[in-house]
């Protein structure tokens, strides 16, 4: 299938997935709903185990949503925008293989949204970040005052959310907003180097560490509990525990078929 907006390229296991909007490569109608649709593709293809998402060009990862497309729309238009840019980015979220962020260069409102989806970022050393919405009259809409305050708590991002300031990688470092700098042209390598170790990993196992933190962090630690319990047992009752149970015993590098 091709897209207008999204490049797609999958090497030993791992899906590279490129906003092609250059040169800050903005989110606009078309671009959520491809992004909606090459990720259900993704998702159910046995042989992908790991996902990138990244932007074209060198300036910019997702520089927001498309100003020009929202300026001509009224509250109906604007609210269906939302509902697809929320739904899309829940979708990125709750895809069951580990989905990694390669920040090469800024995310800002709809683009830092679109990032913390992501379950890990990795940030070139020369990215930008800020929530910017308020200086237009707006908030953001995509989940950035829900997503970035779990990260974040509540006192920075109501700093970041009202000033809309600016900040640089190390920032998004020390805020944890990012896992890991690294020099601009090392993003994409340093992205693909997690991907592959991800996708050696077992499938299933990793399905219900994401599905563990991503649920349980939602609710109170016992429900939690619950939760991370069923996990568990999901993942125990599977052919590659059996595999790395028996790989670790003979003392060998295991095999997993994600079954």
């Amino acid at each position: 299938m091709t897209y207008e907006f999204l490049l797609c390229e999958i090497e030993e296991n791992v899906a590279v997935v490129t906003i092609n909007r250059p040169p800050v490569n903005p989110l606009n109608t078309v671009v959520f709903q491809e992004l909606s649709t090459l990720f259900d593709v993704l998702d159910a293809d046995d042989e992908v185990r790991a996902i990138i998402l990244t932007g074209s060009g060198e300036k910019a990862f997702v520089a927001g949503a498309d100003i020009n497309e929202m300026a001509s729309l009224d509250l109906v238009g604007v609210n269906k925008m939302n509902k697809v840019s929320r739904t899309v980015f829940s979708k990125i979220e709750q895809t069951t293989k580990p989905v990694i962020a390669a920040l090469n260069g800024l995310a800002l409102g709809g683009g830092l949204e679109l990032a913390l989806a992501c379950d890990l970022r990795i940030s070139s050393d020369r990215a930008k970040f800020a929530f910017p919405e308020v200086g237009l009259g707006i908030i953001p809409g995509g989940g950035g005052t829900q997503r970035l305050q779990k990260i974040v708590g509540q006192g920075i991002a109501k700093e970041l959310l009202y000033f809309g300031d600016m900040f640089d990688a190390n920032r998004a470092l020390e805020l944890r907003i990012v896992n890991k700098v690294v020099p601009a042209e090392e993003v994409l390598g340093a992205a693909k180097e997690w991907a592959k170790k991800l996708a050696q990993k077992p499938p299933v196992a990793l399905q219900m560490v994401k599905t563990a933190v991503n649920v349980g962090g939602n609710t109170d630690l016992e429900s939690g509990l619950i939760i991370e319990s069923t996990c568990f047992g999901n993942a125990f009752s599977t052919q590659d525990r059996i595999e790395g149970l028996q790989a670790f015993v003979e003392k060998r590098k295991p095999v997993y078929t994600g079954r």
